[in-house]
C-alpha cells in the first residue's frame, strides 16, 4: 500500500472531524455518564452467560431467563451439574435455546478443565470457549474487566453508518474504524453509549431523528422529521 493510498484509506474511518467525535460522545456521556449493559450480571461468569443466551435475543429476555437461573445455578460446577435437559428448562423462552445450552453447558466445562473455573481475562482464550465470539469476548474484557474494547452488534454498526462516525462493510470493519476514531477518554464507555443511543433513538426502521441528541452532528441522508 503507496503511503497516498494509505492516507486515502485513513480518511475513510469516519466523515467526521474529530473537533465533531468529541462533541458526540460529550453529549451521550452528558446524558448517561455511567452506561452499562442492561444484562443484569453479579459475576464476570453470570455476564458470560448472559452474553452468550443473549445472541439473537433481547436483554429483557435473557434477564427474565436468567433471574430464574443464577439463584439456582450461578458458577460453572453448579450449572454443569444442572446438566443441559434442565438447562433448557430455564432458558427455553429465549431463542435458539437447544444450541445456547448446549453451548453454555460445553463452556462450563470448558472453564472447569482449563481454567479453575475462573473466567479468563484474554480474548483469545474467551474465543477458544463454546459459543464465545469476539463480540462476546469484547463485552467480558468491557464489561467486567474494565478494557477499553469495541463489542460491535447491529445498534453499533447501525449508528457507525448512519452517523458517518466509522463507516465500514462489516463489523470488524467498523471496530477497527472505531477503536481509531473514538479519542481515548470516551473509548471505554463508547460501546455503551453506542448500544444505547441504536436501542432507543437511532432506531433500524424509523430512527428518532427529532430527539436525537446529536442529530446535527450525524451525515445520514434520509434523517426523519417530527410529521413522519
Amino acid at each position: 500500500m503507496t503511503v497516498a493510498v494509505a492516507k486515502k484509506a485513513r480518511k475513510r474511518r469516519t466523515l467526521l472531524t474529530k473537533a465533531e467525535i468529541v462533541e458526540l460522545f460529550s453529549r451521550l456521556r452528558e446524558l448517561n455518564p455511567k452506561p452499562t449493559t442492561e444484562l443484569e450480571f453479579k459475576t464476570p461468569f453470570e455476564l458470560l452467560v448472559a452474553v452468550v443466551l443473549s445472541a439473537q435475543a433481547t436483554d429483557v429476555g435473557v434477564n427474565k431467563a436468567t433471574r430464574k437461573l443464577f439463584p439456582v445455578a450461578n458458577t460453572p460446577a453448579a450449572i454443569a451439574a444442572l446438566g443441559e435437559e434442565t438447562l433448557k428448562r430455564y432458558i427455553s423462552t429465549i431463542g435458539l435455546f437447544n444450541t445456547k445450552a448446549a453451548n453454555v453447558i460445553a463452556l462450563c466445562n470448558r472453564l472447569l478443565a482449563e481454567h479453575g473455573g475462573e473466567v479468563p481475562r484474554t480474548r483469545e482464550t474467551l474465543e477458544a470457549l463454546p459459543g464465545v465470539g469476539r463480540k462476546t469476548a469484547n463485552v467480558v474484557l468491557n464489561t467486567a474487566f474494565g478494557e477499553a474494547t469495541m463489542a460491535v452488534d447491529t445498534h453499533i454498526f447501525r449508528v457507525s453508518n448512519r452517523t458517518g462516525l466509522a463507516p465500514g462493510k462489516d463489523v470488524r470493519v467498523v471496530e477497527d474504524n472505531l477503536m481509531h476514531v473514538v479519542p481515548p477518554e470516551f473509548l471505554h464507555d463508547a460501546h455503551h453509549w453506542l448500544i444505547l443511543h441504536g436501542r432507543y433513538t437511532c432506531i433500524a426502521r424509523k430512527p428518532l431523528c427529532p430527539a436525537c441528541p446529536i442529530r446535527d452532528l450525524c451525515r445520514y441522508k434520509d434523517k426523519t422529521s417530527d410529521g413522519e
